[in-house]
C-alpha cells in the first residue's frame, strides 16, 4: 500500500488527472454479446387457412402481413369484455406482483451503478480518556517541612475530538462494475418482458372464462329448451294413456326423460359460478360482489391477423425474456474474467482532531491522507477458471433455453391455427347433424301420434337431439377458447419495441410507484 503523508505542489490536480486517465483507459474483459441468429420458418404458417384449398368457417385477418395491436380482445368486439378486460390491468393482483418485481429489478440496477462512485463516510466522535495511576511517567516528587521527599503517583486525564471524512474508490479498469449493471440491466429488462408476460396470460384467461359463462349460458338455453319440450311430450304421453291410446310404461319414461334433463339443467349453474368467481378474482373483486348478466354465446371466431412467421420473434414476451436472459449471462461471464485483474483502490482521508474542543475546527487541527492499493490474488486453487466456466456452461443452457422457447412459439401457433381451422368445419358439420336430428325427432313424434312408433323411439330421437347440442355447444366453446389461445400465442398487441431500454430500467421511477400502500 502506498500513502502520502505529505502534500506535494500539485497533488490534487495530479491526482485527478491520473484518475481520469485510469476511468479513460479501463477496458471490459470478457466476450462481447452478439443477440442469437434464429432461422424463421417460411413466409406462411404451415396451419394457415391460406394454405388449404377448401377452409370453411373461419379465415385469418387481410393483410397477411397485418398484426395484432393495443388491446387484441378488442378484435372478438364484445362491450363486456371489453370492460372487464380494462379492469383487469388495474387490479389484477398477480400483474401487481409481476410489476412490484420490475421495480426491485429497477432498483438493483440503481444500486449496481452506485459502485461508479467513490464511497464517502464521516465519523465524528469525541473522547474523553485517563491514564491509570501507577503509569510510568506519573510519578511527582514534593518536598516536605522536614526536606524529606515524598513520592505521590496522580492520574493523568486527557480529551481527543475527531471529525475525519473519509473517501474510497475502485476504479473500474477491467469493466466488473460495466458487467455488473448491464447484468442488472438485462434482468430489469427480463422482467419486465416477464410483466408483460404475465399481464398476456392473465389477459386470456379472463376471456377464455368469460366465453366459457357464455357457453354455459348457451347450454343452459338448450336445457331449458328441452325440459319445455319434454313437458309438453310427458303431457300428451299422459293424455294418450288416459284415452287408452299408449300404455304406463311410456308415461314412465317421458317421466324419466324429463326429470334427466331437469337434473342436467340444475348442474350447468356449477360450472357458470365456478368461471364467474375466476373472474371476479382476476379482476380483483370479491366473489360474492360479482355477477355476469346471463347472454347465450351467439357469436364465431373473428378473423384474426397471424402476420407472417418473422414477426414471432418480435411479438412474444417471453422470447424477449429468454434473450435477455442469455444477454444477463453474457454479462456475468465479463464480470468473472475480472477477477484474473489486479484491483486498483484509492483512498482519501482529512478532517480536524484537537485535545480542546475550542480549537476543534481550528486550521492548525487539520489533517490528510491519500493513498493507493492494488491487490492480485496470486493462487485460489483454479476457483477464477472453475467461475468462468460455470457462467459459461449458464450462458450456453440460456442459449438453448432461449431456441427452445423459440420453437414452443411456433409450434403454439402451428397449434392454434390447426385447432381453429378444425374446429370451425367440424362446427359447421356438427351444426348439420343437428339439424338432421330436429327433423328426425319431429318425424319420430307424427309417427307416435299416429301411432306408427312406440314411444321410446321418441325418447330415442330426443336424446340424439340433446346429445348433438351438448356436442356443438362444446364445440363452439372450444373455438372461441381456441381463438384466445391463438392470440395469446401470438403475443397478444405486445411487440418489443415496447421493450424498456437499458437506460429507461436506469431511471428512477416517480415517488408514486415506490410509496408503500397500506
Amino acid at each position: 500500500m502506498i500513502i502520502f503523508r505529505r502534500k506535494p505542489a500539485g497533488c490534487t490536480s495530479g491526482l485527478c488527472a491520473a484518475a481520469l486517465l485510469l476511468m479513460l483507459s479501463g477496458c471490459v474483459v470478457g466476450p462481447k454479446y452478439h443477440p442469437p441468429v434464429t432461422q424463421a420458418p417460411a413466409a406462411v404458417y404451415k396451419e394457415s387457412p391460406s394454405q388449404f384449398k377448401e377452409t370453411e368457417g373461419w379465415t385469418v385477418a387481410q393483410p397477411a402481413d397485418a398484426k395484432l395491436r393495443g388491446k387484441w380482445w378488442e378484435i372478438f368486439n364484445d362491450r363486456e369484455l371489453n370492460a372487464l378486460e380494462e379492469q383487469l390491468d388495474i387490479n389484477n393482483q398477480n400483474i401487481k406482483q409481476y410489476f412490484e418485481n420490475f421495480m426491485e429489478a429497477r432498483a438493483i440496477v440503481r444500486e449496481a451503478r452506485s459502485q461508479y462512485f467513490p464511497t464517502i463516510s464521516v465519523v465524528p466522535s469525541a473522547t474523553r480518556a485517563g491514564a491509570s495511576a501507577n503509569s510510568s511517567g506519573t510519578n511527582n516528587t514534593k518536598t516536605t517541612a522536614t526536606g524529606t521527599a515524598s513520592s505521590s503517583r496522580s492520574q493523568v486525564s486527557a480529551s481527543l475530538f475527531t471529525l475525519p471524512v473519509e473517501a474510497s474508490w475502485e476504479p473500474d479498469l477491467w469493466g466488473k462494475v460495466r458487467n455488473t449493471v448491464r447484468e442488472s440491466q438485462y434482468a430489469a429488462q427480463v422482467s419486465a418482458a416477464d410483466l408483460e408476460n404475465e399481464r398476456l396470460t392473465e389477459q386470456a384467461s379472463l376471456a377464455e372464462y368469460f366465453f366459457e359463462i357464455r357457453g354455459q349460458d348457451q347450454l343452459q338455453q338448450i336445457y331449458n329448451d328441452t325440459v319445455e319440450a319434454d313437458q309438453k311430450a310427458l303431457e300428451l304421453t299422459r293424455a294418450l294413456y288416459e284415452t287408452g291410446v299408449d300404455d304406463q310404461i311410456s308415461v314412465v319414461e317421458a317421466e324419466t326423460t324429463l326429470q334427466s334433463v331437469e337434473a342436467g339443467a340444475t348442474n350447468v349453474g356449477i360450472a357458470r359460478a365456478q368461471y364467474e368467481h375466476a373472474i371476479a378474482v382476476l379482476i380483483g373483486k370479491s366473489p360474492s360482489t360479482f355477477s355476469i348478466p346471463v347472454k347465450p354465446m351467439t357469436v364465431a371466431p373473428p378473423p384474426i391477423p397471424i402476420g407472417v412467421p418473422s414477426q414471432l420473434l418480435e411479438r412474444r414476451p417471453d422470447i424477449a425474456a429468454a434473450e435477455r436472459t442469455m444477454a444477463g449471462a453474457n454479462a456475468a461471464i465479463g464480470i468473472a474474467y475480472a477477477a484474473y485483474y489486479p484491483n486498483l483502490t484509492l483512498s482519501a482521508e482529512g478532517g480536524f482532531d484537537s485535545s480542546s474542543f475550542a480549537n476543534w475546527f481550528s486550521w492548525p487541527a487539520r489533517f490528510w491522507s491519500v493513498g493507493a492499493s492494488i491487490s492480485e490474488t496470486i493462487f485460489d486453487a483454479g476457483l477464477r477458471r472453475a467461475t468462468v466456466q460455470q457462467y459459461v456452461a449458464t450462458y450456453k443452457a440460456d442459449l438453448a433455453s432461449y431456441r427452445q422457447t423459440v420453437l414452443a412459439a411456433f409450434q403454439q401457433v402451428e397449434d392454434g391455427l390447426a385447432e381453429v381451422r378444425i374446429l370451425s368445419k367440424e362446427t359447421q358439420q356438427q351444426q348439420q347433424a343437428v339439424n338432421s336430428s330436429e327433423t328426425y325427432l319431429k318425424l319420430e313424434q307424427a309417427r307416435y301420434e299416429n301411432g306408427i312408433d312406440p314411444y321410446v323411439d321418441v325418447l330415442i330421437a330426443q336424446t340424439t337431439l340433446l346429445s348433438n347440442q351438448q356436442t356443438l355447444n362444446s364445440l363452439q366453446v372450444e373455438q372461441m377458447a381456441y381463438a384466445v389461445a391463438l392470440v395469446e400465442a401470438l403475443g397478444g398487441g405486445w411487440d418489443r419495441s415496447q421493450l424498456p431500454s437499458p437506460q429507461q430500467v436506469t431511471q428512477k421511477p416517480p415517488k408514486s410507484e415506490t410509496t408503500i400502500e397500506q
